[in-house]
């Protein structure tokens, strides 16, 4: 199923704040909430909606202390070793790369303690021969998920 013009502007309201009321919604898009009931529905019905998500206030987000890890991870143990990265909350993302290594991960932690903490424990998991760590230390881009 693909999204019409409509779905697409419904989407990008809920992508700004997903806690937008139905009849906010209704009114910005100039159709009725029962229409946009039916639309929600069908778009999570269908896997466009996946779930909904929160968004971070900006002085509580700049005090996160985010890493990439990289991860030469053992070819037999590779997919427990995801399984076990996956597991861990402070993992927001995991991607497989070419070269050199393996895996990379983007971690947050609350402090730069609970940051070596984590590492150590990526370190130690079954499976992963060798990590590669950068601190990031600035945003200086950030583009919302899909959103254009």
């Amino acid at each position: 199923m693909s999204p019409d013009d409509l779905d697409r502007r419904l989407l990008a309201l809920l992508r700004k704040d997903a806690r937008l009321p139905i009849a906010r919604l209704s009114k910005s898009l100039g159709i009725s909430r029962a229409s946009i009931y039916a639309r929600l529905q069908r778009l999570q019905r269908s896997g466009v909606i996946e779930g909904y998500t929160v968004r971070l206030n900006p002085d509580y987000d700049r005090r996160l202390i985010r890493a990439h890890v990289l991860m030469k991870v053992t070819a037999k143990q590779a997919r427990a070793t995801e399984k076990q990265l996956q597991a861990m909350p402070e993992i927001i993302a995991l991607y497989a790369i070419s070269g050199v290594y393996d895996l990379i991960a983007v971690l947050e932690a609350g402090s730069v303690g609970d940051l070596n903490h984590l590492i150590d424990r990526i370190g130690d998991l079954d499976g992963v021969e060798k990590t590669n760590s950068s601190i990031l230390l600035a945003t200086k881009l950030a583009r919302p998920e899909g959103f254009s």
